[in-house]
C-alpha cells in the first residue's frame, strides 16, 4: 500500500478557502513594539484614489465589494506602472503572527494550554473522589478509588495526566491519620495560583448527583450512577464544587444534556507508574483494559489497511473539517449569563466575533458530513458502521444544517487567514435581515477599500512597487517594505518604523485613522450579527448532544486514520502486525522492535520475549551499552501500543491485558526531597513492592539495574530479595542487571529465565550484536575493558584483573553446587511450563500428541531439548 500524502499541520488541518498561508512573520513586530494606532486621530477625508485604475469602477453592492476584497487576497492586482507583481493581500495578509491568526478567529483555536478544571475530595477511609471538567471538549470525567499508598501515587498520576488549569479542594484535611491529604498534595505539586479552596459545603454529593443527571448527554443509568450514587458519593461531591466554580467564575450556564460524562468507579484504564490534550495523548497515558474495545479498534484498523479507497477517502474527508472543529462544537454547551453589561457588550466585539466564528466553523463541519457519509457508506467494521449510523444517518445534522443555512450565507466558509476570517464574519448573516448590520458592512467595505487605495498611492508616490499591506487581528493593517527598495531613508509619512529581517514594518497617520474606522465598523458588524444569531444559537443548544457526539467521533477518527493507519502505511509491509489478546495466557512477542529507534536506525535488531505463569520472570544480562535498557523500553511501548488498539512493531504478538506497568528505570538523586540516588531508587522499588499483589493480576514490572547505587554486597542482597518477592506474585517481571550472581536464581527457582545480549570480544574490544540469546554468556572483565578504553593506567587494570579472576573462580564453584542440588526441581518445573504452553496452543491434536510424547521421552532421559 502506498503511503498517503503528507498530512498538514493541526488536528484536521486544511485551509478550506484555498489560500496559501505563506510565511507568518510580520505581526511579531507589532506585538513587540505595541503600536497604539487606536489613539491617533486624523481629520483628513478618505483617499479618493480609484481602486480600478484601468477604467471606471463598476457598480457593486457591498456584498460584491466584499467578494472583490477576498478575490484580491487570492489574486493580487498588478499595477500598470510596475513590472513586478504586488502581493497586496494574498501573501502579505498571511504574515500576521500565529497569535493574531487565532485572536479574532474565535472558536478555540488556541494552543495546548490546559483547559481542565479538577475537583478533589477525600474521606477518612482513604477514598478519593475526582471530577475533571474539560472546558475545551465539554466533558466531565468522574472517578473514585481507594488510595493504596500514603504518598497518594494514584492521585499524583491523575494530576499529571490532567495537568489542570485549576484544582479545587476543601479547606480542611479530611484524610485518615498518616495520610498527607489532597489539599496539601495539590499545594506541593501545583503552583499556588492553580489551587482553589472552596468551602466544605460546596462539596455536596446530593446536588452533584442532580447536576450530573441534568447535564449529562447520556442516560444516568448508562453511567451506573443510579445504582452506585451512594457508594461513589465523593466524585459527585467533587463534581458539585467543580461545576459551581465554573459557572460562577466563567460567567456561563452549562446547557442541560450537553456534557459528555464518563464514570469510572475505579481505574478502568491501565495505570503507567513511570509517566511523569488530545485523544491520542490520553490513550497513550491511560491505555484501555477492555479486550472488546481494543479488538473493535483493531478491526477498524484492519479494514483501513486493507481498503485503500476507504483510507484515502477518510483522510480527505477529515481534512474538510476545520482544525478547531472538536473544540468549537463544544462551545455551544456554555451559555453566557445575561446579568451584567460586561458580558452582554464586551469591548471591541471580541466575544461576538468569537461566537460568529464558532457558527461558521459549525456550518463548515456540518457541510463536510455528506462527504464523510459517502466515504463510510460501504464500511464493514463495527466501529465505522456505528459511526455511519449515528452520525451520517442522523437526520438531526441535516436539520441543523438547514436551520443554519436559513440565516448564514451559503458562501461563508471557515478560514484562518486573519483578514479573510474577519470579512467572512462580517458577512456571515444573509443580506436584508438587519438594516443596521447592512450599514456597518458598507462602512467596513469602504474603509477596507480605502486602505488598499492608500497602499496603491504610496507605491506610486514613493516608488515602492513591493510595498505590502498585511492584516493582523490585533493591530489591523500595516505596511511591509523590503529594505532593498529603500535607497536612502523612508519618507516622513511613515511612522513606527521597525526593522524585521530583510523587511521594514511601519504605519502612517492615514493608515492609523483608517484602521480605527475599519475596526469600529467590524466591531459593529460583530455585535449586530450576534443579536441576529441569538435565536439560531438557542435552537442549536436544543440538540447540543449531537455536537458533542460529532466532536468525539472526529477525535476518534483522527487518531485511527491520521495517527495509527497513516504511521503503519508509511512502514514496509509486515513491519507492523495486529496483536492478539488472551485473558490469562502468556506474553509472547516475536521479533519485537522499538517503535521510535527503528525509525532512526535502519539496521535495528529485533528481539523476542516470552513470559507465562510458569516462567514469569526474565533476567536480562549483558555488558554496558549492549541494549538492555532499550529492550525494556521496547517491551513497555509494544504493550502500550497494543492496548490503545494499534498495530505493534513485531512479527507476532500475543499478550494478556496489563492493568499496571511498574518501572524502575534510570538513576538520579532528588535534591528537593533530600533523597540520594540510592534513596530515590529504594522509594520507587518500595512503591512497586507495596502495590503488586494478587489484586493486580495482569501487572508488568520492568526493573533496570536495581541496587547499583550502594555497596556490592548490599546491592546484590536487595536485588536478590526483591526478585524472590516478585517471583511469589503472578505479575510478569523483566529484570535487567549486571550482577552475574543473580543468575543463580535460575538454579533455585525454575520460573526464572536467563537471557543475555550477545557480545563478541575482538582484540580487547567489545563488538555488540544487540541480539538476545538464552542462558548466561560470560564476557570476562567487560568493565575492565571499558575502563581501559577510557584511559585508566595499565598497572591499575592489571591489578583489577587479578582480583576479579579470584572472585570469579570462587563464584563458579558455588554455582556448580547449586545446579546439582536443584536439578530435579528444575526439570519438573520445565515440564510444567511446557504443559501450560501446550494448553494455550492452537495446534492440532496430532501435533500436541507428538509434543507430549517427546516431552515424556526427554524427561525420562534426564534432559529436555
Amino acid at each position: 500500500m502506498r503511503p498517503p500524502p503528507a498530512r498538514e499541520e493541526g488536528f484536521l488541518g486544511r485551509r478550506l478557502l484555498g489560500l496559501d498561508a505563506g510565511a507568518l512573520e510580520a505581526a511579531a513586530v507589532g506585538k513587540a513594539r505595541g503600536l497604539r494606532w487606536a489613539h491617533v486621530t486624523v481629520s483628513q477625508p478618505l483617499p479618493s484614489i480609484p481602486l480600478f485604475p484601468n477604467g471606471p469602477r463598476p457598480k457593486l453592492g457591498y456584498k460584491s465589494r466584499a467578494r472583490h476584497l477576498l478575490a484580491q487576497a487570492s489574486s493580487p492586482p498588478r499595477l500598470p506602472a510596475s513590472d513586478s507583481t504586488v502581493a497586496e493581500l494574498g501573501a502579505a495578509e498571511m504574515e500576521g503572527d500565529a497569535a493574531g491568526a487565532g485572536d479574532g478567529g474565535g472558536g478555540g483555536g488556541g494552543g495546548d494550554r490546559s483547559s481542565i478544571v479538577i475537583g478533589l475530595i477525600e474521606n477518612r477511609a482513604k477514598e478519593v473522589g475526582v471530577a475533571a471538567f474539560d472546558l475545551r471538549s465539554a466533558s466531565l470525567h468522574l472517578s473514585q478509588y481507594i488510595e493504596t499508598s500514603c504518598s497518594y501515587h494514584n492521585t499524583k498520576t491523575l494530576l499529571h495526566f490532567y495537568d489542570p488549569m485549576v484544582a479545587i479542594v476543601p479547606p480542611n484535611k479530611t484524610a485518615a491519620d498518616g495520610m498527607v491529604g489532597v489539599s496539601e498534595l495539590v499545594g506541593k505539586h501545583l503552583p499556588a495560583n492553580k489551587k482553589i479552596t472552596m468551602a466544605r459545603g460546596c462539596f455536596d454529593d446530593t446536588k452533584g448527583a442532580v447536576m450530573v443527571k441534568n447535564l449529562s448527554a447520556r442516560d444516568p443509568s448508562a453511567l451506573g450512577l443510579d445504582t452506585y450514587c451512594k457508594q461513589y458519593y465523593l466524585c459527585l461531591a467533587a463534581a458539585s464544587a467543580t461545576i459551581k466554580w465554573i459557572e460562577s467564575e466563567r460567567g456561563v450556564i452549562i446547557t442541560n444534556h450537553s456534557l459528555s460524562v464518563t464514570f469510572n468507579g475505579s481505574f478502568d484504564h491501565m495505570n503507567i507508574d513511570s509517566t511523569r490534550t488530545r485523544l491520542l495523548r490520553a490513550n497513550l497515558l491511560q491505555p484501555l483494559k477492555d479486550i472488546q474495545t481494543i479488538n473493535t479498534r483493531l478491526d477498524c484498523l484492519d479494514e483501513l489497511m486493507s481498503n485503500e479507497e476507504l483510507f484515502f477517502g477518510l483522510t480527505q474527508g477529515l481534512r474538510k473539517f476545520p482544525k478547531e472543529s472538536d473544540k468549537v462544537l463544544c462551545h455551544f454547551c456554555f451559555k453566557p449569563k445575561k446579568d451584567t453589561d460586561k458580558v452582554l457588550k464586551p469591548a471591541n466585539g471580541r466575544k461576538s466575533q468569537g461566537l460568529i466564528s464558532d457558527i461558521i466553523v459549525l456550518k463548515t463541519a456540518l457541510d463536510a458530513i455528506p462527504f464523510l457519509s459517502k466515504v463510510l457508506r460501504g464500511a464493514k467494521s463495527f466501529l465505522l458502521r456505528n459511526i455511519y449510523q449515528t452520525i451520517c444517518e442522523n437526520p438531526k445534522y441535516a436539520s441543523m444544517r438547514k436551520r443554519i443555512g436559513d440565516v448564514i450565507d451559503e458562501d461563508v466558509v471557515h478560514s484562518r487567514a486573519p483578514f479573510v476570517a474577519c470579512t467572512q464574519q462580517c458577512f456571515a448573516i444573509k443580506a436584508g435581515i438587519d438594516g443596521l448590520l447592512d450599514v456597518a458592512r458598507r462602512s467596513f467595505c469602504d474603509t477596507s477599500e480605502a486602505v488598499h487605495n492608500l497602499a496603491n498611492k504610496y507605491r506610486e508616490d514613493f516608488k515602492l512597487p513591493n510595498l505590502k499591506i498585511p492584516y493582523n487581528n490585533r493591530l489591523g493593517f500595516y505596511f511591509i517594505i523590503p529594505q532593498k527598495d529603500i535607497t536612502e531613508r523612508l519618507p516622513n509619512k511613515f511612522i513606527q518604523v521597525v526593522r524585521h529581517g530583510k523587511n521594514v514594518h511601519c504605519s502612517s497617520l492615514e493608515l492609523a485613522s483608517l484602521n480605527v474606522r475599519n475596526k469600529s465598523a467590524a466591531a459593529e458588524c460583530f455585535l449586530r450579527t450576534e443579536l441576529c444569531l441569538e435565536g439560531l444559537i438557542n435552537e442549536i443548544r436544543e440538540d447540543i448532544g449531537i455536537l458533542t457526539l460529532l466532536a468525539e467521533v472526529l477525535c476518534l477518527l483522527d487518531m485511527l486514520v491520521n495517527s495509527f493507519a497513516f504511521t503503519i502505511s508509511t512502514k514496509p509491509v509486515d513491519r507492523y502486525t495486529r496483536p492478539e489478546f488472551t485473558d490469562d495466557g502468556p506474553m509472547a512477542i516475536n521479533a519485537g522492535r522499538h517503535p521510535i529507534l527503528e525509525s532512526l536506525h535502519n539496521d535495528f535488531v529485533p528481539n523476542n520475549l516470552f513470559l507465562s505463569e510458569a516462567s514469569n520472570m526474565v533476567l536480562v544480562m549483558g555488558p554496558n551499552m549492549s541494549g538492555k535498557s532499550t529492550y525494556l523500553q521496547q517491551i513497555c511501548l509494544i504493550v502500550i501500543l497494543a492496548q490503545i488498539g494499534c498495530y505493534v512493531p513485531a512479527q507476532f504478538a500475543s499478550l494478556r491485558v496489563v492493568d499496571r506497568i511498574f518501572t524502575r528505570i534510570g538513576t538520579g538523586d532528588n535534591v528537593e526531597n533530600n533523597s540520594s540516588t540510592f534513596m530515590t531508587e529504594m522509594k520507587e522499588t518500595a512503591f512497586i513492592m507495596q502495590n503488586v499483589s494478587s489484586k493486580y493480576y495482569g501487572s508488568l514490572i520492568v526493573v533496570d539495574e536495581l541496587g547499583r547505587a550502594t555497596s556490592t554486597s548490599d546491592g546484590l542482597a536487595i536485588a536478590w530479595s526483591c526478585c524472590e518477592y516478585l517471583l511469589s506474585t503472578e505479575a510478569y517481571t523483566v529484570f535487567a542487571t549486571h550482577m552475574e550472581s543473580l543468575s543463580e536464581l535460575a538454579t533455585i527457582y525454575p520460573n526464572v529465565k536467563i537471557l543475555h545480549f550477545e557480545v563478541d570480544l575482538r582484540n580487547d574490544r567489545l563488538d555488540f550484536k544487540f541480539r538476545l540469546k538464552d542462558g548466561v554468556r560470560k564476557v570476562s572483565h567487560y568493565g575492565l575493558l571499558l575502563a581501559k578504553v577510557a584511559g585508566l593506567p595499565s598497572s591499575v587494570i592489571d591489578t583489577a584483573t587479578s582480583i576479579t579472576s579470584r572472585i570469579t573462580e570462587q563464584e563458579m564453584v558455588r554455582k556448580d553446587d547449586n545446579c546439582q542440588q536443584y536439578q530435579s526441581l528444575q526439570m519438573a518445573y520445565q515440564v510444567t511450563q511446557r504443559l501450560i504452553c501446550l494448553k494455550q496452543s492452537n495446534q492440532g491434536d496430532d501435533y500436541i500428541r507428538e509434543a507430549l510424547q517427546n516431552l515424556k521421552d526427554g524427561y525420562a532421559a534426564g534432559r529436555l531439548t
